[in-house]
């Protein structure tokens, strides 16, 4: 009987060790590719022989070093936080460690000129420690459940990187340099980065291996780990400041290495590591591999002495295949409820006045926005000649904003009436991150794309994020994690794409990273008629489909049962909702979170019937929109915010809160 427990083991630590002596074959030829094809400088310059052996010995060596050494971290870190949280999409990216790091580092080099001698790796310990804090202290109530704690992170990403992108547009021509920063880029010019990162990973490798047995216990459920006499909630903190501190050292030294920490942990395990203990050494082995694999790729790939993209923003690539390989793993010990989350609390005795209410209250939203507003004398309410004035500066902005948040509200219903789950939304689902890898193809495929052509583009690409949305999330019936979790890697994926262009720092860099803002400050007649013709043109299709809108939430053999061709209507919607989607993608970025928010509080309200819904949903985005707008240009005069981060502002804490609620517990 022992010896049948123990050849098992042996088999497969020597597996492991092939797996791991074939990795290490792969870097060794990579490496030597690298040393022979690396660019020289033309012999006949004076000193090149001397430049070029400088350009080795302190550039190329310690870059290969600081890869190795950030990729070892990072494994080490993802497979800390995936065995403490149980989790198997745990990792500094999802959970918002790197994007929290980003905006701590980001707020005290670019606000706060005090914090600038503070070493980068407390800023950047202090920000990932906080975000991770948060989505735990929102997903306590169910229980770290995987799903829930996923979201949170996704949420709190959301938020920090909008805050992260408002601090370095406010900054000007310093932006581009913190961006690219932030995407990974791992070029040196020392020894000085290997050293200061390589003790921090000994320390960290060596407090993990301290507590082996404290992991291994923690790999089973809270009641049996604290029946054998752990202190739980104690080491479950330690273990997370560990994580933290590695992937927040990386961070602070070479910027967001994006999903290493996802993809080590998994990949140790593919080639065999299953023992707790096997596992805290082949994940920084398996995240040094990818990590210093990927940094020779993209050397390799790269036209001379110029990266083709940073190596962070290249393993962010990663991110949303392997999340979407990883989904059927993924379960959720308190699913959420799509048909419970659907009820309203209340039922409006007079809908038609309600809906009359509503048309009242966004005409008198509009108007004030038009009005009112902070001057260099304070508050000051334009009427007479001064409103007439004005109204050129004031009116295009809050037609894009009305327009793009009724058109996004209207995306929104599409979306959760054709999945029958009300979490869908174009923001949540990555179908705005799609249309900006659509933008993203069309400013590489034209110097400066017309507006009909980045429509077209951006349509296209939020189409094809929505119909591959659908198509994995099918298989498991639309269900609200998969649903979810599949948006959340197409997301990523698409943002990747985006990061990729972003970190060259050229002027389609900023052309991206203004649409990623969700500014309206520089809209015009353009813009407001765009908006306003697309609204007019694609919106009255809507109460032509509200029969499609009664019979898909049911299913698809209801659906056939009365006639109805699932395939087409879904198709016709999907066309409707990238449209709908693409079009205030354009006018006002990807952030705003209203195609969530606007038909949850028609619900929420009381509306019940689909077209008083409908028409509630499309005020509710109007003037969810217009009121972000207002407050984004006053809020702190003479600056402005941009409308897409308070938008988010207002959004991002209300999924939270919808996701944690009692209700949607089973």
């Amino acid at each position: 009987m022992h010896g049948m427990v123990d050849r098992p083991l042996i088999a497969k630590g020597r597996s492991l060790a092939r797996n791991g002596a074939l990795l290490g074959a792969i870097c060794i030829l990579a490496f030597a590719a690298l040393i022979v094809l690396r660019p020289h400088l033309a012999p006949d310059m004076p000193g090149a022989a001397t430049l070029n052996h400088i350009l080795l010995t302190d550039s190329l060596l310690p870059r290969s070093a600081i890869a190795i050494v950030a990729g070892a971290a990072l494994g080490l870190s993802g497979a800390l936080l995936q065995r403490v949280l149980r989790n198997p999409i745990a990792d500094a990216s999802t959970l918002g460690i790197t994007a929290g790091a980003q905006l701590a580092m980001t707020i005290a080099v670019g606000l706060s000129p005090l914090l600038i001698g503070l070493p980068r790796e407390i800023s950047a310990f202090a920000g990932g420690l906080a975000a991770v804090l948060i989505v735990l202290a929102l997903s306590w109530r169910r229980g770290l459940d995987p799903v829930t704690v996923a979201l949170c992170g996704m949420m709190v990403t959301l938020v920090a990187a909008a805050l992260s992108v408002t601090i370095i547009l406010a900054r000007g021509e310093y932006a581009m340099s913190v961006f690219i920063w932030g995407a990974g880029a791992l070029n040196q010019q020392s020894w000085d980065g290997v050293i200061t990162l390589a003790p921090r990973l000994v320390i960290g490798f060596a407090a993990a291996l301290v507590l082996i047995r404290p992991l291994t216990v923690m790999s089973l459920d809270d009641s049996r780990a604290k029946s054998l006499g752990l202190a739980l909630h104690a080491m479950r903190f330690a273990i997370l400041l560990i994580a933290v501190w590695l992937a927040a050292s990386v961070t602070a030294q070479v910027g967001v290495i994006g999903f290493l920490g996802l993809a080590a942990p998994h990949l140790a395990r593919f080639c065999g590591a299953r023992r707790t203990g096997q596992l805290l050494i082949a994940a920084p082995i398996a995240g040094a591999g990818l990590l210093f694999l990927t940094d020779c790729a993209v050397q390799l790939l790269s036209p001379g002495f110029t990266d083709l993209a940073p190596t962070g923003a290249a393993t962010a690539l990663l991110g949303g295949p392997l999340l979407l390989l990883l989904l059927p793993r993924l379960h959720s010990a308190n699913a959420l409820r799509a048909d419970a989350t659907l009820r309203t609390r209340l039922n409006l005795a007079a809908p038609g006045r309600a809906l009359v209410l509503l048309v009242v209250s966004c005409l008198f939203l509009i108007v004030l926005a038009l009005s009112i507003g902070r001057g260099i004398d304070g508050w000051q309410m334009a009427i007479g000649n001064q409103f007439w004035e004005l109204l050129p500066f004031r009116l295009p902005r809050t037609v894009v904003a009305a327009t793009a948040g009724t058109m996004l509200a209207a995306a929104g219903f599409i979306m959760q009436r054709l999945t029958g789950n009300p979490l869908a939304g174009p923001e949540v689902l990555g179908i705005s991150a799609g249309g900006g890898a659509g933008l993203t193809a069309a400013l590489f495929l034209f110097a400066f794309p017309s507006p009909a052509i980045t429509i077209a583009a951006m349509t296209i690409g939020a189409l094809v994020a929505f119909l591959a949305m659908m198509a994995i999330s099918a298989r498991g019936g639309f269900g609200p994690e998969r649903l979810l979790l599949s948006g959340v890697a197409i997301g990523a994926l698409s943002m990747a794409i985006v990061t990729v262009v972003l970190s060259r720092g050229d002027l389609r860099s900023y052309l991206l990273l203004t649409w990623l803002s969700g500014s309206t400050n520089r809209a015009g007649s353009l813009e407001a008629w765009t908006g306003l013709l697309s609204a007019v043109l694609l919106l009255p299709l809507l109460p032509l489909l509200k029969r499609w809108f009664d019979v898909l939430p049911l299913g698809g053999s209801v659906s056939r049962s009365v006639g109805l061709s699932v395939a087409m209507s879904r198709l016709a919607l999907a066309v409707l909702a990238a449209l709908l989607t693409a079009i205030p993608s354009f006018l006002v970025g990807p952030l705003s979170l209203t195609g969530l928010v606007a038909p949850h509080l028609a619900r929420l309200i009381g509306f019940r019937e689909t077209g008083r819904q409908l028409a509630a949903t499309l005020l509710l985005g109007a003037m969810l929109l217009t009121l972000a707008d207002w407050l984004s240009r006053i809020v702190i005069f003479p600056y402005e915010v941009p409308v897409g981060l308070f938008a988010a502002l207002i959004g991002g804490p209300y999924l939270i809160w919808f996701l944690t609620r009692k209700e949607t517990k089973q």
